[in-house]
């Protein structure tokens, strides 16, 4: 029995380096790590779209690389110096189509999910899970030579892990088969939704003989490791007050005051489509989706001094130009 050791194509290694130094530089800024997974996974599909081969498949298109690409043959003591492309598969895509189904749910879950348990515990459940669904699709995939791409097992195991945190509350979530529009809903019955969808396609594909190229398994594996690490991780702490109101934890992020003071953004309100934004703010419930119109207020709004742009941070607003300030 001889151990291998793959080398990977500069490309690969340039994608190494922009996953973590994409980490590091967030870490620095004090990002959230939901934006800095979201960065990450664009800038190195990017690379990918123009290295695919070197990148993803490497020795299976006969070339001499690794490949970033997890395989089950990887899991054998012979290729084990391969292991860590159970980290790095989490962050390579097979297409558009693939990237931004990805980011785009994970985008509306893993932001208001980080906002409430905090940045570390959602690093951990989320590394976590990915590395579970890839373990479990390629437990039940030990013959495949088809390198496993894709965030999904990760964001699978939030999805887990919100619905058993905090099954109640409510978010914005892509909703629908073939076309997906945003509701409202509460964290369990969407998680439902897409667990019931992953069911029905891995009973299709059972009962037709038809196997498609997207890896099921993985995602039911992360859902269920998201569950347990949930259990593990966030059983003790306290998820809403006496009264209901959802309680948020640290984050690289700062956070928004639960409580917007309207009058103050009512003097910025000088158009009717700005009073019709601050009219929904001020009447959305779901934090996150205010948190998107107040940043679309501000776009939108001007200094009521000198018509320039305004900027905000934690809570505040300022025009850079002639020094007005305000706070919401």
């Amino acid at each position: 029995m001889e151990i291998e050791m793959l080398s990977q194509h500069w490309s690969a290694i340039i994608c190494i380096c922009v996953i973590i130094g994409t980490f590091i530089i967030g870490y620095y800024k004090k990002w959230m790590v939901s934006h800095i997974i979201i960065l990450s996974n664009i800038i190195v599909f990017f690379l990918t779209f123009i290295y695919y081969k070197e990148i993803v498949y490497g020795f299976s298109y006969g070339l001499p690389y690794a490949g970033l690409g997890f395989r089950a043959s990887f899991l054998s003591l012979e290729q084990t110096p391969q292991i860590y492309t159970i980290l790095t598969s989490m962050f390579i895509h097979g297409g558009f189509a693939h990237i931004f189904g990805n980011m785009f749910i994970f985008f509306f879950i893993g932001v208001p999910f980080e906002e409430r348990i905090g940045w570390k515990n959602f690093f951990i459940i989320y590394i976590l899970s990915g590395i579970c669904g890839t373990i479990v699709h390629s437990l039940l995939n030990l013959g495949s030579s088809t390198p496993l791409v894709g965030a999904s097992g990760a964001i699978f195991g939030i999805m887990g892990a919100f619905a058993y945190s905090y099954p109640r509350d409510k978010v914005l979530l892509p909703i629908g088969i073939g076309f997906a529009f945003l509701m409202k809903v509460r964290v369990i019955i969407a998680v439902t939704f897409y667990a019931l969808i992953e069911t029905a396609i891995i009973w299709w594909e059972s009962q037709t003989g038809m196997v498609s190229s997207t890896a099921h398994f993985a995602h039911f594996g992360g859902l269920i490791g998201g569950v347990v690490l949930a259990a593990i991780l966030i059983r003790n702490k306290t998820t809403h007050t006496k009264e209901g109101k959802t309680i948020y934890y640290d984050s690289f992020s700062a956070q928004r005051p639960d409580k917007i003071n309207i009058s103050s953004l009512k003097k910025l309100a000088t158009t009717p489509e700005l009073k019709e934004i601050l009219h929904k703010i001020e009447s959305e419930t779901i934090k996150h989706a205010r948190d998107i119109w107040l940043e679309h207020f501000i776009e939108k709004a001007t200094c009521p001094k000198c018509s320039k742009s305004l900027h905000h941070i934690d809570g505040k607003i300022q025009c850079i130009d002639c020094g007005y300030k305000t706070s919401y």
